[in-house]
């Protein structure tokens, strides 16, 4: 019989584990010692003739079929290795070296997830395996970031469903990720299941609070369901975590959109006018204008035919400010339709008010524009003119104005809104 070697200084195989057996002392251990020795000097064919005499006097003794296994290993025959493995596994599935043997064949298989499945069990088994831990974390980082990988080609071909799939799994594998939370809720969202998305976006938050994106679209979610204030909070926290990505100037949207909601249903109405009233107009100024109407002089005045209107306070401040004045019969007429000529007057007395703080816009108040079917000596000129030179009110084909021309709702807030930016750029 030859003599085994001793173990070289610096092991051929050191990834291989020692099938170790009880009690070491059997003549069948012994020969899984000599065979281990011959392995471990590359011997492959005597290592293979030791392991095979333990077989042939003991068939099911597992150390002598695990060092087969790796024998196989050694040569790179993976298929006749695993096989070797796993019979061993089926007399003690337990046994730590087969298991870690296994884990080793199956990773030139790119069997990535059945190779940490073995190690981990190995590691189970026998805890005093501590290099296996590294190669379990690398192979669930590498199987994580195959999942992610797939997961997002999956959404960028428009496979939702196969995406939330490989999302679910890799969220499983590592459930602390804010990032993968976050795409989770894109691809819900992208479903339709705006439910689902939002708890995703959520979640994203409470592991990473800076998480700026999942902020924002749980704020447009928020916002889609009708609620501003939640959306509002959502998009202020995201412009803190993201301060130059205009998440602000959606907060202040929503907050807008917040105050709107808790108005009478006859201002929310107003976009949609064919046609809007006087008392409309108070309301749209009062309401979005409350800051400028603040900064008139104001003088409390009685109107006679306000009671009970819906927009009664805002007519009461539009006309104690003079920028809708009521009649010298003392009534206002709210449901009187609005005119182009109407709208002009009470655009032209807000001007006034900003221009006070504002020298630039007082020197485009002074502008006479051409106005194809208005004369500067008509009465309204100046308030038209005024108007059309600040581009609050626009001409319309031709270059006219027609004062005359019912005003939509949308035609007033548009002016209502370009009377805000004039005013917030003093």
């Amino acid at each position: 019989m030859k003599s085994a070697p001793p173990l070289p200084p610096t092991l051929k195989y050191p990834e291989f584990v020692y099938p170790s057996a009880v009690p070491a002392a059997a003549p069948q251990a012994l020969a899984v010692d000599r065979g281990w020795h011959f392995l471990q000097n590359d011997d492959l064919t005597s290592a293979d003739r030791e392991f095979a005499a333990a077989l042939r006097a003991v068939p099911d003794f597992v150390p002598a079929r695990t060092g087969e296994g790796y024998v196989a290993l050694a040569r790179q025959d993976y298929t006749r290795a695993l096989d070797q493995f796993e019979r061993a596994l089926r007399a003690a599935p337990s046994y730590a070296p087969a298991l870690a043997g296994k884990g080793q064949a199956l990773l030139p298989m790119n069997r990535d997830t059945e190779a940490r499945a073995a190690f981990e069990a190995a590691l189970k088994a026998d805890p005093s395996l501590l290099n296996l831990a590294s190669r379990i974390d690398v192979l669930k980082f590498r199987e994580i970031q195959t999942l992610i990988a797939a997961a997002r080609d999956a959404m960028n071909a428009g496979r939702l469903g196969e995406a939330r799939a490989a999302y679910q799994r890799a969220i499983a594998a590592t459930p602390d990720s804010s990032v993968l939370y976050r795409e989770l809720g894109v691809v819900d969202r992208r479903l339709g299941d705006a439910a689902g998305a939002l708890e995703q976006f959520n979640h994203a938050v409470a592991l990473d609070p800076a998480d700026a994106i999942a902020l924002a679209q749980a704020g447009e979610l928020l916002e889609e369901r009708g609620d501003f204030a939640g959306a509002e909070a959502a998009y202020r926290n995201a412009a803190n975590a993201d301060p130059f990505s205009g998440y602000d100037r959606k907060a202040e949207a929503a907050a807008a959109k917040a105050r709107d909601a808790r108005l009478p249903a006859e201002f929310r109405a107003l976009p949609s006018a064919a046609r809007m009233t006087r008392g409309d107009l108070a309301a749209l100024i009062g309401i979005r204008l409350d800051d400028v109407l603040r900064s008139a002089a104001g003088t409390q005045v009685v109107t006679t035919d306000t009671a009970g209107h819906w927009a009664a306070p805002w007519i009461a401040e539009v006309v104690a400010a003079g920028v809708m004045p009521a009649f010298d019969n003392h009534t206002f007429q709210p449901l009187a339709a609005l005119r182009r000529v109407d709208l002009a007057e009470a655009v032209s007395t807000l001007l006034q008010l900003i221009a006070r703080t504002n020298p630039a816009l007082r020197a485009r108040l002074s502008a006479r524009p051409a106005i194809a079917d208005m004369s500067a000596s008509h009465l309204n000129y100046p308030a038209v003119a005024a108007a059309v030179a600040t581009g609050v009110l626009p001409l319309l084909g031709d270059g006219r104005f027609e004062i005359e021309r019912p005003v939509s709702g949308a035609e007033a807030i548009a002016a209502i809104d370009q009377l805000r930016t004039v005013e917030r750029s003093r």
